[in-house]
């Protein structure tokens, strides 16, 4: 099954991160990015992985650690870049609500 993603001008509701059913959603995508609403629960982690692409990752609610070339605290409001290719893991202290956003570089790491 395909995920939905937003068109242009469509509104994508984020659920509340109180809301058990609030999970993980990809937003949109076009050839150049792609925005994903991520949901860690407490206690849940990301294995380390890399991407081929810069990306950021704002913390809309929570509080998640980045492991990674160097540990990462992100809480309410941070805002996080990382470049193409940056090895990275993320290990939710409380429940947290993320928006990630992957832009597809030309010349990316991977």
């Amino acid at each position: 099954m395909a995920l939905h993603h937003v068109r242009s001008g469509e509104v994508a509701r984020l659920g509340a991160l109180d809301d058990p059913a609030t999970a993980t959603a990809a937003l949109a995508r076009t050839p150049s990015f792609e925005t994903i609403h991520l949901v860690v629960r407490a206690g849940a982690s990301i294995a380390p992985h890399r991407v081929a692409g810069s990306l950021t990752l704002y913390c809309i609610a929570g509080h998640a650690r980045l492991g990674g070339d160097a540990l990462v605290e992100l809480r309410a409001g941070d805002w996080l870049f990382l470049e193409p290719g940056t090895p990275h893991a993320v290990e939710a202290i409380a429940d947290t609500s993320l928006l990630l956003t992957i832009l597809f570089d030309e010349n990316a790491a991977g």
